[in-house]
């Protein structure tokens, strides 16, 4: 049996599962398959509460690392826009000179070899260092070795920091140490309780805040709704600029207190892939798109906002192809969608920001590719994030900010 068939079964049903989980799918083997996932649902939620009653009532405990702690999460997987919101605010702490170092678990990362691991043990008495994606002078790692979001990060923000590592307690602690950082920013952190935030900032995906309010695996929550009150701050993410009374209601319910601060993903340029065009020789501007024949492809959470947006640029997408979120292209793959926009009489071919960093060889596809390059804009708030970040950049207004209500966001 192929891997290559494998694999591909193997996607199928993945792709099958998160058909079900957001509604997509009404058949009677959806309909079995979902009351199957809505009991280990069920049994997530008492485990994730268990969690944090054990965190709550000190029986299990946070580790203070003695500087200032950024939390950046949601309560739902994939899809709100966080990594943005990470690279702005990040920049935006640089700028008025903290030392940053954003602390990310690598999902979907290539662990170091098993036999590197283990000759560490044998020759270290202490735990291995944390893989160091940036110093905030060069980048080390690839996509593969780092993640997707962590390596887009580094390459996007000089002179901060990048560490990956699942203990992020240890590598908060390495970047004190070694880089002599002053602010930790936890991508991804809302979860991740051993490292307590002085900031929690919560984002919420507007266009599907809570999927269809169930737990995981039945549903996209990780945590329930009501844990938004968890949150120092929430910005909703992918806004179109009209207030949802219904939502900001339910935020109200469990957080009262909280400042709203809508932002939008804007598309900003076309970067062409292909190596040999630099970054200012491969660019075309948003118009360029219209009125053009393009084939689509993406392995994120959420194709259909991706897809839409080349649709309202004046694109015609005479294909698309979907993949699951962080998928890692084969050879295999990128020669099957090489093939398929000559078969549509495409143009050619545009993807994601966060699926170029997974494209080893753009250079073969008989077709321009490039990836379209979105920025945070913030709708409503601007005024807070600035407060809020100069709260954080003074040391002596930083704990009067640790309880106050605001949001943080952007991108660059």
């Amino acid at each position: 049996m192929p891997l290559s068939w494998l694999k591909r079964k193997l996607q199928s049903v993945e792709l099958y599962t998160v058909d079900v989980v957001l509604g997509r799918r009404a058949d009677t083997g959806a309909v079995i398959f979902g009351t199957f996932l809505t009991g280990a649902s069920w049994l997530f939620s008492i485990g994730v509460q268990l969690r944090l009653w054990l965190y709550r009532k000190r029986i299990l405990r946070d580790h203070p690392l003695g500087c200032l702690v950024v939390v950046v999460g949601n309560l739902t997987v994939g899809g709100t826009g966080k990594t943005p919101v990470v690279e702005k605010f990040a920049r935006a702490l640089r700028d008025r000179g903290r030392k940053v170092a954003i602390l990310s678990r690598g999902y979907k990362s290539k662990a170091p070899p098993f036999w590197k691991k283990a000759w560490y043990g044998i020759t270290h008495t202490d735990e291995p260092p944390p893989r160091v994606v940036s110093d905030g002078q060069e980048v080390f790692l690839d996509s593969e070795q780092a993640g997707d979001e962590p390596f887009m990060l580094a390459r996007n923000l000089p002179g901060v920091v990048v560490l990956v590592d699942k203990n992020r307690v240890k590598a908060g602690a390495y970047a004190i140490k070694k880089y002599g950082c002053d602010t930790l920013v936890l991508d991804d952190g809302f979860q991740y309780l051993p490292l307590k935030g002085r900031l929690n900032l919560l984002l919420v995906d507007k266009t599907n805040p809570f999927g269809n309010g169930h737990l995981l695996p039945r549903g996209i929550l990780r945590e329930p709704v009501k844990h938004l009150k968890r949150a120092n701050y929430i910005f909703l993410t992918k806004s179109n600029g009209r207030r949802d009374a219904e939502l900001e209601a339910l935020i109200a319910r469990y957080k009262p207190d909280a400042d709203i601060i809508e932002c939008a993903h804007k598309p900003q340029y076309l970067q062409r892939m292909d190596a040999k065009a630099g970054a200012a020789a491969g660019r075309e501007n948003l118009e360029w798109l219209r009125g053009r024949r393009i084939f689509a492809f993406s392995g994120i959470a959420t194709p259909e906002s991706f897809e839409k947006f080349l649709r309202d640029l004046g694109a015609l997408l005479v294909g698309r192809e979907r993949f699951l979120d962080h998928y890692r292209y084969t050879p295999e793959d990128l020669q099957d969608l090489y093939d398929a926009p000559e078969r549509e009489r495409a143009e050619c071919l545009v993807t994601t920001e966060k699926d170029s960093v997974r494209i080893s060889d753009p250079g073969g596809c008989p077709l321009p590719i490039y990836y379209l390059r979105l920025e945070i804009e913030i709708i409503r708030g601007a005024a807070d994030f600035d407060e809020a970040v100069g709260r954080i950049c003074f040391p002596q207004n930083a704990l009067a900010g640790s309880s106050g209500p605001g949001v943080i966001g952007g991108s660059p």
